[in-house]
């Protein structure tokens, strides 16, 4: 059997393969339906925006890297402080690099499987 926080670990390794192959779909079920996201210069946002932002990306590459930093799960909450780095390659060709730390909430839902709840990404 599996301890949470190999699952979690799981999951940043889904969220990151299916964002590299364009799969919104499986992305967007790692996230609970009231997900709040923030990031600089925005309002917070939820599991919508996000959606109908990563559509409008279908045609842009865009690769990570995840090293978890900080991971301690209570019950079934977690937080997991984390340093990303992400490279984005539009269809032309031109890539642009971004890296930096996210802070992320999880839960456990009553299946037993974890998802983002709250995350605050400081990628600069």
């Amino acid at each position: 059997m599996q301890t949470d926080e190999q699952e979690i670990r799981e999951l940043v390794d889904k969220w990151l393969a299916a964002t590299k192959a364009g799969n919104v779909t499986a992305v967007l079920r790692l996230m609970d339906e009231d997900v709040l996201f923030m990031v600089p210069g925005r309002e917070p946002f939820g599991k919508d925006v996000f959606g109908a932002a990563a559509q409008a990306m279908k045609n842009i590459r865009i690769e990570g890297a995840s090293e978890i930093q900080e991971l301690k799960v209570v019950g079934v909450w977690a937080w997991m402080r984390n340093r990303l780095k992400m490279t984005i390659t539009t269809p032309n060709g031109t890539s642009t690099t971004r890296s930096g730390h996210t802070l992320t909430i999880l839960r456990k839902k009553p299946d037993g499987h974890w998802v983002i709840a709250r995350d605050a990404n400081l990628l600069a």
